[in-house]
């Protein structure tokens, strides 16, 4: 009994880990050595964003990149360039009669009605390319995707997770 109970447990808890709202991947270099990269400086060239959000992905990315045990350096071994995007996103959502009950029971006559809808939102990216100072190469890659650009609230809650998800990715563990 205690066996399945654990069962039960550990796989609610793998539910509730696995269900992040966001898609996150990343690619390498195979010939980077992760091990060497000490420093870091951030460059902004292409980050379109209002100084709100820019600032929070900017700390976001920091803190991560010195969780990782990086430094920022004048002289870094990585240049991290990061850059955002959004798209417009259309759902079209719509539900059948079936199943609807009308006249003499569930299969009997009745009328059933179709309904169509649609929503219009913003969603957000962001791309972290970290660059090997030295040989100016791309040796990582990582991309989330997912923030809901229309709320505020969201956003700020939204993109110190989704850096977090994509710096998890580094440094990558090879197999």
């Amino acid at each position: 009994m205690k066996k399945y109970i654990f069962i039960l447990l550990a796989s609610a808890a793998l539910g509730l880990t696995s269900c992040s709202p966001f898609q996150v991947r990343s690619d390498y270099a195979q010939s980077a050595n992760f091990t060497t990269y000490k420093t870091y400086k951030i460059r902004i060239d292409d980050l379109k964003l209002n100084d709100i959000d820019k600032d929070r992905v900017l700390n976001e990315l920091s803190r991560q990149l010195q969780s990782k045990g990086l430094q920022s350096g004048e002289n870094p071994d990585l240049i991290v360039n990061v850059k955002a995007n959004h798209k417009k996103v259309t759902d079209i959502n719509s539900t059948s009669p079936y199943g609807m009950w009308g006249w003499g029971g569930p299969f009997g006559w009745g009328v059933g009605m179709s309904r169509t809808w649609t929503s219009n939102y913003n969603e957000g990216a962001l791309i972290v390319d970290l660059i090997d100072s030295k040989t100016n190469k791309l040796v990582w890659q990582g991309i989330g995707s997912g923030i809901s650009v229309d709320s505020p609230k969201a956003k700020q809650r939204q993109i110190p997770e989704i850096m977090a998800e994509i710096m998890k990715n580094y440094p990558p563990q090879r197999k």
